[in-house]
């Protein structure tokens, strides 16, 4: 008996939709569209970045493509790991955490998300329905 193949899933980072993560930052998702168990996206930072604290109700893995960042558990900010290109680290489920850029150099990281859709929580931060986080429209000049 054979089975019936299931198609590859191909995502193409030069044809993925740009999310903005503030000033600094932007993310770019890649398999992404909730059929498949897993969900990734590449994000970029510049220097200055941290993301806002936030948690999963599944792990995530974060894979530093390029760059360098620290990342420590909410309350932990003395016990920042540092992570360069090459480092990844797993991130358990229901656990706060977050991640600055270190350095002058741009970062770049491959976010695994060990679940169809993206579900994040920010604290101190409002959650958009697609689980990123919302900014505040700048004021314009009176």
């Amino acid at each position: 008996m054979t089975a019936t193949p299931h198609p590859l899933k191909i995502a193409k980072l030069a044809d993925a939709s740009r999310v903005e993560f503030g000033p600094l930052s932007f993310y770019h998702p890649l398999v992404a569209d909730g059929d498949t168990p897993v969900r990734t996206g590449i994000q970029t930072a510049n220097p200055g970045y941290q993301a806002t604290m936030h948690l999963h109700p599944y792990t995530e893995l974060l894979f530093i493509i390029e760059g360098e960042a620290d990342v420590w558990l909410q309350g932990e900010e003395d016990k920042a790991h540092r992570l360069k290109a090459g480092d990844c680290v797993a991130v358990p489920p229901e656990t706060p955490h977050t991640f600055k850029v270190v350095g002058d150099k741009p970062m770049r990281l491959l976010g695994i998300h060990a679940n169809a859709e993206r579900v994040t929580t920010y604290i101190g931060r409002k959650t958009d329905a697609h689980g990123y986080p919302v900014y505040d429209e700048p004021k314009a000049a009176e």
